[in-house]
């Protein structure tokens, strides 16, 4: 089975090479010559365990080549973003994958398969994407076969999580969805889920929209005990051992491309109705401006004060800064004329840096992505070098009863600093 991937980014790439390293000959086709070169010349652009090792694995077996443009092949996966659209209801902008599946005519040919991985709205292979390949002859479900297949994986666990996490497999006709579902069982080993494409399409925007609601709920919390003067952290800790409640930790926002992006695919489709789901984006879209406000505060009567942010990424032990709260409450900060240091050790020039280095006679650590780093950092020695040592930890990954010499601010105790 030869199969052609468009879009080599934190999907594609590693759904190429599981493919590629299940015996299958794989062509990854990208747009950025940047991309491709980087992995012809044996790297890859993308952090994620076990990938690198991989992917030369299998272009060094001749299983993977990877090019600019597609090919003839006997299945196409697109796997390109999928944005919010610049509209008022940030609906789906399905703009490349349309391009790409335009940019696959002239390779396709009769009984090939078009599998979708981009997250969409409901209803888009239906209304969007079937009219492409019909007005070209088509007869979708008989002479070609269409179906969506959202991926449902943990960045730092993908290649994990993709072979052995169930897979849905939605296709426009029941014919469709058995010819997809063969592909995915070429390494999948978790349940082949099999339904039609539009109920695909909708599940797949649930899973995270659910997860988006429940953060939602514990963000919303953390607002309501910082004005009733409570300990948020420790209520919810007693909150959970009932036991059929599991309230999240609260955070500085939602990133991602999944949690902060996908929710408004359903909404966008019937905002009158889809109330809880906008009241949830809208808290969670207002919790870098939340952290800004109290960061603010906690250096309220400081001359010129220096702040430190720990984290560019939107979760921990990862390089992706898609939607990533931590960069959107540093822009705020300088915005507001603040001076930054920025420490990451996932992303860029912050990969050489010393966190030892940046808190020196700075008046304030911000905690805002939870990397395994950041946890083995000697927080009395950061206190030390700074001229307040006090460290304001939104992710929740300092046990402030360990450091006698820093004062860590959280959730639990902020109320007693603003």
């Amino acid at each position: 089975m030869k199969l052609c991937v468009i879009g080599l980014g934190y999907i594609g790439l590693p759904t190429a090479v599981m493919f590629a390293n299940s015996g299958c000959d794989v062509i990854g086709v990208d747009k950025s010559e940047e991309v491709i070169n980087i992995l012809k010349n044996g790297g890859v652009h993308i952090e994620e365990d076990g990938l690198n090792e991989i992917v030369r694995n299998c272009f060094d077996s001749g299983r993977l080549k990877v090019s600019t443009k597609p090919v003839a092949a006997d299945v196409y996966i697109i796997a390109v973003p999928t944005p919010n659209a610049c509209d008022k209801c940030l609906s789906c902008d399905i703009r490349l994958v349309v391009a790409a599946c335009k940019e696959i005519l002239p390779y396709l040919s009769k009984s090939n398969i078009v599998i979708v991985e981009s997250t969409v709205a409901p209803r888009t292979l239906q209304d969007y994407i079937m009219p492409i390949f019909e007005e070209q002859g088509y007869t979708i479900g008989e002479d070609l076969y269409l179906a969506h297949c959202p991926e449902r994986v943990l960045p730092g666990r993908i290649l994990y999580e993709m072979r052995y996490n169930n897979r849905i497999v939605g296709g426009i006709t029941k014919e469709c969805t058995k010819h997809a579902a063969k592909v995915y069982e070429t390494f999948v080993e978790g349940k082949i889920i099999k339904t039609d494409a539009k109920t695909a399409e909708i599940a797949k925007c649930m899973e995270n929209t659910y997860r988006d609601v429940n953060i939602a709920l514990a963000n919303e919390l953390a607002k309501v005990c910082g004005e009733l003067n409570i300990d948020c952290l420790e209520a919810i800790r007693i909150a959970n051992e009932h036991p059929r409640v599991n309230i999240l930790w609260p955070g500085p926002g939602v990133g991602g491309h999944c949690l902060a992006v996908d929710p408004y695919f359903i909404y966008s489709k019937i905002p009158n109705l889809a109330k809880l789901i906008k009241t949830a984006r809208d808290i969670n879209s207002t919790m870098p401006y939340y952290v800004v406000e109290k960061t603010v505060e906690l250096v309220e009567g400081i001359q010129k004060p220096k702040i430190v942010a720990f984290g560019l990424t939107y979760k921990g032990n990862i390089d992706d800064t898609r939607e990533s709260p931590a960069i959107k409450i540093i822009e705020l900060l300088k915005a507001d004329g603040f001076q930054l240091e920025v420490y990451d050790p996932h992303v860029g020039k912050g990969v050489e840096q010393s966190p030892y280095e940046l808190v020196k006679d700075s008046d304030l650590v911000l905690i805002l992505a939870d990397h395994d780093e950041f946890k083995e950092i000697d927080y009395n020695k950061v206190g030390d070098l700074m001229r307040r040592a006090y460290i304001f930890d939104t992710r929740n990954i300092i046990d402030a009863e360990e450091y006698a010499d820093v004062t860590v601010i959280n959730y639990g105790n902020l109320f007693e600093f603003v």
